[in-house]
């Protein structure tokens, strides 16, 4: 039975055995930001620096780079950081900066693609940049460990820092006035997402990141009340829910993204009934 289980789920193949370790890794560290981003009311932020990833792929495409992720990271680092800075400034609001952003990146990203023209199936490109579609069961070994060693740096980081989170999470004002630098941390918030967005790109695509991100929060809040008890039952329904959409994709062939994405829908209906009842 459990080796009929392997041949029906395809773990037999090492593609798959790497999707699946790159689906759990990203979903594990998309969800410990997820609580913050919300109580920070940065939710569409995700949003914003998933389209400056994208546009920064269209010129990995274009200029043909090998690992296209030597040139998105950094360059969705700087965008997190500029997003930060511009945020605070009173000509241009943090929602305002977003929206600017993320339509200016997502419309050159395209054109780029349009004008240069990378390969021949354009818009299987841009459908799979966009969604996720198949993109995670392409990846190599290569990838595989850089996903896991920068996935590992923004778990480290999370342990690291997480009293400061915390602090800066719920009252920066007060933060800052008993001596914490709230914009370091801020800073430090800003590059752990930048580095989750460009993790999840391969698994969900960069349309659909932010319900990565926000879904498996917005459902533990439904029931949990404490930070640290909704981003553990956070991190258990992200990684749940990739679980579920891998197996249930995989065997079906639907889109990866797509499915991980209805499997968290489902989740939050769920917690959202359960936190009635309770």
């Amino acid at each position: 039975m459990f080796q009929d289980l392997i041949t029906f789920f395809h773990f037999n193949f090492p593609f798959v055995q790497r999707a699946f370790i790159v689906g759990i890794l990203v979903a594990l560290c998309s969800s410990l930001l997820g609580v913050t981003l919300v109580l920070k009311r940065f939710s569409f932020i995700g949003d914003g620096l998933s389209h400056v990833a994208f546009g920064a792929m269209s010129i990995a495409a274009v200029v043909n780079l090998s690992n296209n992720m030597y040139l998105v990271l950094p360059v969705t680092v700087i965008a997190a950081i500029l997003l930060l800075r511009t945020g605070k400034n009173t000509k241009i609001q943090g929602d305002a900066a977003v929206a600017m952003i993320s339509v200016a990146s997502l419309a050159l990203g395209y054109l780029i693609m349009n004008i240069f023209k990378p390969s021949n199936n354009l818009s299987g490109d841009v459908c799979s940049t966009l969604f996720g579609s198949y993109s995670i069961l392409t990846l190599t070994k290569g990838e595989v460990w850089l996903c896991a060693g920068l996935s590992l740096a923004v778990i480290a980081a999370f342990i690291i820092f997480y009293n400061k989170i915390f602090a800066v999470t719920f009252d920066e004002a007060f933060a800052q006035a008993v001596g914490t630098h709230a914009s370091v941390y801020n800073l430090v918030i800003a590059i752990i997402i930048a580095v989750i967005i460009v993790l999840a790109m391969n698994l969900v695509g960069s349309l659909l990141i932010s319900a990565l991100v926000i879904f498996p929060a917005l459902s533990a809040m439904r029931v949990f009340k404490s930070f640290k008890s909704v981003t553990i039952c956070s991190v258990i329904v992200s990684v749940t829910c990739a679980l579920t959409g891998l197996l249930i994709s995989v065997p079906a062939g639907t889109p990866v993204g797509s499915t991980i994405v209805a499997a968290d829908l489902l989740a939050f209906i769920i917690f959202y009934i359960v936190g009635k009842i309770k």
